[in-house]
């Protein structure tokens, strides 16, 4: 008992070791995680507001860029006013001739009612005359812009093409260029997120970062994913100043997400391994464990065997000398004891033959050994369902060993004073033996405990009885033993199950 108690000690306190070990492990493991985490969310705060910011810049750029085409338009209809007056009777026309000539930076072509050019400015100078040219330039100024309209005189009307400035193109091309940087960063993100810029819609994907493009494919894909992000952040509303809007989601990058599921991998993966090297600790000590067995066995029927072999001859000396009759059959039936318990002995540790032979003999058998040699205040019965015979595979005195075992238990537990009662049973693929006592019975805790080696309430023994039975009919029968009810102070019940 001492050995099984302190053996369960031990395991204890190796795993409230292990516990500790692996409950800081995954503390740190957390900790740290935590604080990656933490940065990592910082850095996509930090990249949300960059964008946020660039966002109101463009902004800023596309309402400067309005006012700039704006005040080149009016620009242009000054200078068409500008015309239409010179062609009236006019007193003084500096101030219009100012108008005109600081026109310096829209490119206009004044044209009559038939598209005959008249006068230029701001073009190619050294192409002014080219009619050719500046029929060209009408067609693309006509195709952007829609020419302005003056009336000269008594319903005479010329036309004013015009386009934009250099200034103003080279501001669009700007503008362009910083709204394509703008989407362009968007979706591959320093941060490293999952990004999915759409329109004003929040369905039509624009651009995307760091999502496989295939899936995208998958309007269903794309649904989900768009409620997952909003639901993780607020999108990020996009105005360029032209009153269209578009959004901006985004969510936790890829290695953050797996931060947060790495504690519990490592959880996992300790726990595994802790499984792994019990699983083989057990393995090996049940290989450790059959090789003792299967050592001490055969050293103690080797051991056996020399004086059983002299007890023969000295038998038969003693017969020759006129031993009585009686007692020389007394002497050998424990001799033939002896020899039974040499063979199961020898019997351990290799492959017994099995014989397909009446189970309910080989009980009685057992029972009468047994009941030759324990207190007249125990009560043996035995009891079968069946009238036929009940056959098993078994190999006798191994088995024999088994009701053996259990019975001297029995009479233990009932300090020689009770009954003990044997159902036989069979249930067409199983045969069921029953071994019950009237004795003092085990804790329910103890079920399993009952066959560990060593464990034994005597104070003298090793406490294998119980061990080596379960080995008998487990390893070399393909069965089944174990505590099938118990009451403390009331009995106790083994049930042993073999193949037919």
């Amino acid at each position: 008992m001492s050995i099984y108690s302190q053996k369960q000690k031990w395991k204890l306190w190796l795993f409230v070791t292990a516990v500790i070990i692996v409950g800081i492990s995954l503390y740190y493991t957390n900790t740290l995680v935590n604080k990656i985490a933490k940065d990592e969310r910082n850095k996509v705060k930090l990249w949300a507001d960059a964008i946020k910011n660039k966002a109101r810049l463009v902004k800023y750029t596309n309402e400067l860029f309005n006012k700039i085409k704006i005040d080149e338009r009016k620009k242009v209809e000054l200078w068409a006013e500008a015309t239409k007056q010179l062609s009236r009777d006019l007193s003084d026309y500096s101030f219009v001739l100012k108008v005109v000539s600081d026109n310096t930076t829209v490119p206009v072509i004044l044209a009559n009612e038939s598209g005959i050019p008249i006068t230029s400015r701001n073009l190619d100078s050294a192409k002014e005359n080219d009619k050719a040219y500046l029929k060209m330039q009408m067609q693309a100024m006509h195709s952007v812009y829609e020419p302005i309209e003056i009336n000269i005189y008594k319903g005479q009307k010329n036309y004013l093409y015009y386009k934009d400035s250099k200034l103003f193109s080279e501001l669009k091309n700007v503008l362009d260029d910083l709204i394509k940087s703008f989407i362009s960063e968007v979706a591959v993100n320093s941060a490293s997120v999952p990004v999915i810029y759409t329109d004003s819609s929040k369905i039509n994907v624009l651009a995307v970062g760091n999502i496989d493009s295939l899936k995208l494919k998958d309007t269903s894909f794309v649904k989900e994913k768009l409620l997952a992000m909003a639901s993780q952040n607020q999108p990020i509303e996009v105005e360029f100043g032209d009153g269209s809007k578009s959004y901006i989601f985004y969510q936790e990058s890829v290695l953050l997400t797996q931060l947060k599921y790495y504690p519990y991998v490592m959880f996992g993966i300790i726990g595994l391994f802790l499984l792994i090297a019990y699983l083989l600790f057990s393995t090996a000590r049940r290989v450790e464990q059959n090789q003792v067995w299967v050592g001490m066995a055969k050293e103690t029927a080797h051991q056996l065997g020399t004086p059983l072999s002299s007890l023969i001859a000295w038998l038969e000396y003693l017969k020759s000398k006129g031993l009585d009759t009686e007692t020389a059959t007394e002497i050998e039936k424990d001799l033939k004891r002896l020899e039974t318990i040499t063979e199961r002995f020898s019997k351990i540790g290799s492959a017994p033959k099995l014989d397909y032979v009446d189970v309910l003999s080989v009980l009685k058998e057992a029972v009468n050994y047994m009941k030759l040699r324990t207190s007249k205040n125990v009560e043996f019965s035995i009891n079968t369902s069946n009238q036929t015979e009940v056959c098993a595979l078994l190999n006798i005195p191994l088995f024999e060993w088994v009701i053996e075992n259990l019975i001297r238990n029995a009479v233990d537990s009932m300090n020689g004073n009770g009954a003990i009662k044997i159902e036989l049973s069979d249930q067409m693929q199983f045969v069921y033996i029953d071994i019950t006592d009237s004795g003092k019975g085990i804790h329910k805790s103890k079920y399993k405990t009952v066959f560990e080696p060593g464990y034994t309430t005597k104070q003298r023994g090793w406490g294998l009885g119980l061990s080596l039975t379960k080995r008998i009919i487990e390893n070399y029968h393909s069965g089944k033993i174990f505590v099938k009810n118990s009451e403390i102070d009331k009995g106790t019940t083994f049930r042993i199950v073999l193949n037919k």
